[in-house]
């Protein structure tokens, strides 16, 4: 739809959001209109370069044509159905899924929050089923996000955030341990402990790597302990970090994966996959969804998963991200540039509030996510290139010498 359509003008627009709409978002001073490859242009026909994708989300490009096209043809075919009968598109992704990921079954759900939520379930489930009722804990990482669904919030490892803080006792059965401290990890798992749930790299929690130690270590305390080990790989999924999931990059497999984000290419769809075993579990009515993986998303998903792996775009997640970090060290009042692939973070001292540089970024025609007050996440679709990143860097460092400008002269008046 095009502003035009509308009669309204883009202060209107944007009023008419703030009056009817409950607004938790730190907004950009942005109406986007169209998108297309690296690009998002405002009504006026403005182009921004887009090194947030969505959050993770448009890993092959703003709309791709080979998705859109692909959501073209199945809208005309059928858009719902439930899972009551077979869809076509459904079962050759769920088929796809598996022989790209090595797992042996799939459930589909709408987002990444719902697919760590059958995750945990899962768990629970098997932990129950297998030991007794008191095998239900998980243990997650302190710093880590999986979710804001009440499961999937309990599970993140940040008590007293915004995230958790209002809403009452968290859903009981979770602890955390701090990231990347394997001895932390040993130390907290008791005889109720079923599962350890991690990010391959803590992405809400500041662009946190986790050690090929940790990893590794993780899986034998697991194989240990009896546990099941879960990989949330929402925003690391699907080509981010430079393998096609970033267990592989690690080399350590998990027992249960989780995805969504770069999966859909823009369409709201997750997943979880595991092996046949654990996935016994989950029987008739134990879960469900009305919209998860519906013929729409699977078939977007269809054609997005085709164009990461059939270009090679992990590949380019690693090559140009690692130009990407080496590059974000040359910024003004950087402190760390650090990430995996194209999931990169600026840590800035305290002279500058990221905050203050994301939206002064948009203004010269970047847009990127602030993470608190110190850190610039940098998550751009999979197809940028090189030039691109150079043009990202110069208006980044542009914008933080104007924020570090504004505020030496503010805090001199």
């Amino acid at each position: 739809m095009k502003l035009s359509d509308t009669g309204l003008s883009q202060q209107e627009l944007k009023d008419m959001a703030k009056r009817y709409m409950i607004e938790t978002y730190q907004r950009y001073d942005l109406v986007a209109e169209r998108a297309e490859g690296m690009y998002i242009y405002d009504p006026d026909g403005r182009a921004f370069l887009d090194f947030y994708g969505g959050i993770a989300v448009n890993n092959a490009g703003n709309c791709n044509p080979k998705v859109v096209a692909a959501i073209r043809e199945q809208v005309g075919d059928i858009m719902h159905t439930f899972n009551y009968p077979y869809t076509i598109p459904q079962a050759l992704l769920a088929k796809r899924i598996c022989e790209i990921s090595g797992f042996d079954k799939i459930f589909f759900q709408n987002s990444g929050t719902e697919a760590n939520e059958v995750a945990i379930k899962l768990a629970r489930k098997y932990g129950i089923d297998h030991f007794g009722p008191d095998r239900f804990e998980i243990l997650s990482a302190l710093n880590s996000f999986h979710g804001r669904t009440f499961g999937a919030l309990a599970a993140t490892g940040q008590p007293g955030s915004l995230a958790q803080d209002g809403f009452g006792r968290m859903t009981p059965g979770f602890r955390y341990a701090e990231f990347n401290n394997l001895e932390d990890f040993a130390a907290r798992v008791t005889d109720n402990t079923v599962a350890i749930m991690i990010e391959p790299v803590q992405g809400e929690g500041g662009v946190h790597p986790a050690t090929p130690e940790f990893i590794e270590g993780l899986r034998r305390l697991c194989d240990e302990k009896g546990l099941l080990l879960i990989f949330d790989e929402v925003q690391t999924g699907w080509g981010r970090t430079g393998t096609i999931f970033a267990w592989q990059g690690y080399g350590v497999e998990p027992d249960i994966l989780t995805m969504a984000k770069g999966l859909g290419g823009g369409v709201p769809i997750g997943a979880m996959v595991t092996k046949d075993a654990i996935a016994a579990s989950l029987t008739p009515g134990t879960h469900g969804t009305t919209f998860g993986g519906s013929p729409m998303c699977t078939a977007a998903a269809l054609a997005e998963v085709g164009e990461i792996v059939d270009r090679g775009l992990a590949d380019n997640a690693r090559e140009v991200g690692n130009y990407l970090i080496e590059q974000g060290t040359t910024l003004p009042h950087i402190k760390e540039s650090r990430g995996r692939g194209l999931l990169v973070g600026f840590e800035f001292d305290d002279a500058v509030n990221a905050v203050d540089i994301k939206h002064a970024a948009r203004e010269r025609g970047l847009l990127v996510t602030a993470i608190g007050d110190s850190i610039i996440r940098c998550i751009p679709p999979l197809i940028v290139t090189r030039e691109q990143v150079d043009e990202a860097i110069a208006i980044l460092a542009d914008a933080v010498n104007a924020v570090s400008a504004r505020d030496l002269a503010t805090a001199n008046a």
